[in-house]
């Protein structure tokens, strides 16, 4: 009998060294077991990264050469089929021999979703899509599956909490120290690392001088693109972002800025764009359908009250994913994590679904969960049916 799952499971392992270096493409692990008197063997391996340009499938076939033919592969996606940056993958595996393909998921792509298993089928291979890894492929490429299915990329609302939901202090002032320990904001950055873009408010440059920038030192496709909104221009040539930026810097404003502030962040290498809403303030919309224009696949909110409930209340933010210390703020002055004007009844409060707990720490611990939405398909259970 095959091992399968070991064979998937490396395939994910490998997968999983391409999370921030292969955007705005999935991430894709690729092993070929060859068949010898009853006996496997991993012949070749394989992972997808942007700058090495060529695909798990093509890596693990020639890492494979001849011992592929007769030979089982086994993938975290289906094998594209259609020219991009490298010729379809599809073709490769028929002409390496490959007698069967292992797949742990369709790839949601519209140019692709199932062409390659037809095109597998009709070469003669035999191809099985092991429904058991589904949400492994999901979890994997979770920005790249929600792109390819509605458009735009993903947005993932971040925030430090105490336990009553607080963010700040009215007197934090120039020292505001963490909220959590330094595992949980190491742990952010493993986030950040993952994302296209991060987000945040003017008000949060002005309070803080943030950088905002991937710090884990490993491998990125792309820089990460920081984004203020910033509706007057306020953002300090002299703050670390600006001083910081290396063509990675973009600003949102309104029309009302001072021209001259606008061509004093530009000589500083800062992209400014107005993007201008109905009552006047930045464009988080806008923002966002900017972003999928030029196929940034996520996005990451660290802001504010009033940003963040901005993004909840628009329905703009597509996941939450919140740190809690052990620690209580109090008091009707400490900021809250969405400020605004709030719902009204308890019974408009916004709902979130597919609740997951994460343990940070012995004393920490983060929530993650989904905004329910209107356009959410739901099984009887409450999940939502992202793959088929």
């Amino acid at each position: 009998m095959p091992n399968t799952s070991a064979f998937l499971d490396e395939a994910f392992q490998l997968a999983a060294q391409g999370v921030g270096r292969v955007s705005p493409n999935p991430a894709v692990g690729a092993v070929v077991v060859a068949h010898n008197d009853g006996a496997e063997s991993v012949v070749g391996r394989g992972f997808h990264t942007w700058s090495g340009v060529k695909h798990a499938e093509i890596l693990a076939l020639e890492q494979a050469g001849n011992k592929a033919r007769g030979a089982t592969l086994y993938l975290t996606l289906e094998p594209c089929s259609h020219q991009g940056r490298t010729p379809p993958c599809v073709d490769a595996v028929i002409a390496a021999g490959i007698q069967k393909v292992v797949a742990a998921s369709q790839d949601p792509n519209p140019l692709v979703r199932g062409t390659s298993f037809n095109r597998l089928r009709h070469a003669g291979i035999e191809v099985d899509v092991d429904l058991r890894y589904a949400n492994r492929a999901l979890e994997l490429n979770q920005a790249f599956y929600h792109f390819m299915r509605t458009g735009r990329p993903l947005v993932t609302l971040k925030a430090a909490l105490t336990l009553d939901g607080k963010i700040g202090a009215p007197d934090d002032g120039a020292t505001p120290g963490w909220i959590t320990s330094a595992t949980a904001r190491a742990h952010v950055q493993t986030m950040r690392h993952g994302s296209d873009a991060i987000l945040t408010g003017i008000g949060t440059v002005l309070a803080d001088d943030c950088l905002l920038t991937d710090r884990t030192g490993l491998e990125r496709s792309r820089p990460l693109l920081r984004v203020i909104l910033d509706s007057q221009l306020r953002t300090p040539a002299e703050s670390q972002m600006v001083s910081s930026c290396q063509n990675d810097l973009l600003v949102v404003t309104t029309s009302a800025a001072s021209p001259e502030r606008r061509r004093r962040l530009e000589a500083k290498g800062v992209r400014i764009e107005t993007l201008e809403s109905a009552d006047g303030r930045a464009d988080l919309a806008a923002l966002i359908r900017l972003l999928a224009r030029e196929k940034y696949l996520s996005l990451m909110i660290e802001a504010g009250s009033r940003v963040n409930w901005s993004a909840l209340e628009s329905g703009l933010a597509d996941k939450i994913f919140f740190y809690y210390a052990p620690k209580i703020l109090g008091g009707t002055q400490s900021m809250p994590v969405a400020g605004g004007s709030g719902r009204r009844r308890r019974a408009d409060a916004i709902v979130f679904r597919d609740i997951q707990l994460h343990k940070i720490t012995s004393t920490e611990f983060a929530v993650e969960a989904y905004l329910l939405k209107q356009t959410d398909q739901e099984t009887p259970n409450g999940s939502k049916k992202e793959l088929t």
